[in-house]
């Protein structure tokens, strides 16, 4: 699985757009077939599996690239750059996870675009913590959320606002506006030398909801009902059955039907569901917090 397998972009609008329709032709994956396929790469070293595995997933690479158009860098070699972070995710990408792979892979490419971008802004000398990797891909989203778009310095105001939400110091801060505002290209949304004469955002759009929405909008309601399901394993049968009636049916059972059930007042009925729905909400927030740390590890070696 090398670079020169994939489509090639070549410089300039109309080699970015001929590199987009070629995308476009790659089929999504059914999530048993993108399991499947996955199994075979990585039991067996399938390299048309993996090929197969990187082609489908070049759209959502090409859409988070597009996220990174204002530092001033070709966008072909942004995509490229992406795609290597793709590559590299399929390579340590692990089906029985349980996470889709577009969730997954979202981490190496972002982290991949990143680092070209770090090592290609020769204006800005950066160090490598990762408060200074934070303030700098952070720092002009924002001052657009608070409207501090002036080219000069922060107000006081602003400084202590966007030091607080990034947990930096405000001389931090200060320092890092000035060196962005350095440079008035770096707001173009890209270089001039690339034939560029407007806005690329719309260049994905088509009649589907985009890949990336589609993908982990049902990863999110697969976890959710694997969180619950969990959580609901720390219920007794009684417990669960109420917890079920009341909660997840589409036509909750009554206190008095299931009075009746479990000859009980209705009352300790209501308590039961309480301290059930307790339980399942202490438990669903700590596999959330476990799973947050697990992708928190993902970012960190990425």
């Amino acid at each position: 699985m090398t670079r020169n397998t994939l489509p090639s972009i070549t410089a300039g609008e109309a080699g970015l757009n001929r590199y987009l329709d070629e995308i476009r032709k790659f089929p999504m994956l059914e999530p048993q077939e993108e399991y499947m396929l996955a199994k075979r790469y990585a039991e067996h070293a399938d390299r048309q599996a993996a090929h197969k595995l990187v082609t489908s997933h070049l759209r959502l690479v090409a859409k988070i690239a597009m996220g990174y158009r204002g530092y001033g860098l070709p966008i072909g070699e942004v995509v490229s750059e992406g795609n290597v972070g793709l590559m590299q995710a399929v390579k340590k990408f692990d089906p029985e996870r349980g996470f889709r792979l577009a969730t997954y892979a979202m981490w190496w490419i972002k982290a991949s675009i990143q680092e070209y971008i770090l090592r290609s802004w020769s204006l800005v000398k950066m160090g490598t913590t990762a408060n200074q990797k934070r303030l700098f891909f952070n720092l002009r989203r924002l001052k657009g959320r608070i409207q501090a778009i002036d080219d000069g310095d922060l107000k006081p105001e602003h400084v202590s606002e966007i030091a607080t939400k990034l947990n930096v110091s405000e001389e931090e801060v200060v320092s890092m506006n000035r060196r962005l505002s350095g440079d008035a290209s770096l707001n173009a949304p890209i270089k001039a030398a690339e034939g560029d004469s407007g806005q690329w955002q719309d260049w994905l759009v088509d009649d589907h909801d985009s890949q990336e929405d589609v993908l982990i909008e049902q990863d999110e309601l697969d976890t959710r009902r694997r969180m619950l399901a969990r959580a609901m394993s720390v219920l007794n049968d009684r417990e669960r059955r109420i917890f079920e009636a009341r909660r997840l049916a589409e036509d909750p059972v009554t206190l008095e039907d299931l009075s009746a059930e479990f000859d009980i007042s209705r009352e300790r009925v209501r308590q039961i569901e309480v301290r059930a729905f307790e339980k399942v909400q202490e438990a669903v927030q700590k596999d959330a917090l476990e799973r947050a740390k697990a992708l928190r590890v993902v970012e960190a070696t990425a």
